[in-house]
């Protein structure tokens, strides 16, 4: 399968996570804290930290390491806050 990291193609298996895929890719700075910027990265990788929080395909504040990566996914570093409206895009609200 092909993801999109920050612009960059990587090959990654399928059945693992979007965190897995990408610490495996090489990748170490996955989002940025709220306060001060500093660089955050996976920690628990069971949805506990919420350190892996990811902006995929356009929704931003995603648990990257609940995530089964797809064919085709766009991901980007969660930088600072999310806006709510953008959060709550990417929620189906039926």
């Amino acid at each position: 399968m092909t993801i999109s990291f920050e612009g960059k193609n990587l090959e990654v298996p399928a059945g693992i996570s979007v965190a897995s895929a990408l610490l495996a890719g090489g990748a170490r700075d996955f989002r940025s804290s709220i306060v001060g910027n500093a660089p955050r990265a996976p920690y628990c990788m069971m949805g506990v930290c919420f350190e892996c929080l990811l902006e995929i395909d356009g929704v931003p504040a995603r648990q990257s390491c609940l995530i089964t990566v797809r064919d085709g996914m766009k991901i980007k570093q969660q930088l600072g806050a999310p806006e709510l409206e953008d959060i709550n895009a990417g929620v189906n609200h039926e």
